[in-house]
């Protein structure tokens, strides 16, 4: 059975691979735009940080991205109920599961009970933050629950983006020597963003 879509307030997914800098991005805005946006934290780093296991055996590594879609889905509820005024800027979405699956996104949803499109639906807009692993850079020093190496970085930001670019309001944001410079291109797309947003509702 196909959840339904509980569409209660505009989101903006902020994604990427390891190392993208979605992270301190969405920090960084929040502390920019103000009231005007909430934070949806990562559900994942939520789960790791709080000694949730991290398995390789595949029957467990499905638990496990099963009880990361599930928590997002109701962290995006609480915050929507919570700041019923506000846009609200996801570090992460329902999607990324799916890019984590060891069967393949098809199984992810099929799993899930939904599809890739009525997730996608969920959200307003994708700003896609590219990993500096594509491009060969360290993703050492973020976030201190990852684990992946360059190579495996580099795969899930090729599987994310490939399923995140579906989305008809996606915008990447590609890597950079200079993460200033990333950040701030990032944050006039996301002001755009805001702004489109808030006019609609």
């Amino acid at each position: 059975m196909q959840h339904q879509n509980h569409h209660h307030r505009c989101r903006i997914v902020l994604t990427g691979g390891p190392g993208g800098g979605k992270t301190t991005a969405a920090d960084l805005f929040r502390r920019e735009l103000g009231e005007r946006v909430a934070i949806v934290p990562e559900a994942a780093t939520i789960l790791f940080a709080g000694g949730f296991p991290r398995p390789a055996e595949q029957i467990a590594r499905r638990s496990v991205q099963s009880a990361i879609y599930h928590v997002q889905r109701n962290l995006e509820d609480v915050q929507s109920a919570r700041f019923a005024d506000r846009i609200l800027l996801c570090d992460r979405g329902t999607v990324d599961g799916a890019a984590y699956w060891p069967d393949g996104a098809e199984g992810f949803f099929s799993s899930m009970g939904t599809t890739q499109q009525a997730e996608l639906e969920r959200y307003d807009a994708v700003v896609f933050f590219e990993s500096a692993a594509v491009s060969g850079i360290s993703i050492e020093g973020g976030n201190p629950v990852r684990n992946e190496s360059l190579e495996q970085a580099a795969a899930i930001d090729h599987r994310l983006r490939s399923l995140w670019s579906a989305h008809e309001r996606f915008t990447l944001i590609p890597h950079s020597a200079s993460f200033l410079q990333k950040i701030s291109t990032a944050l006039g797309v996301l002001q755009a963003l805001v702004a489109t947003l808030s006019a609609r509702t």
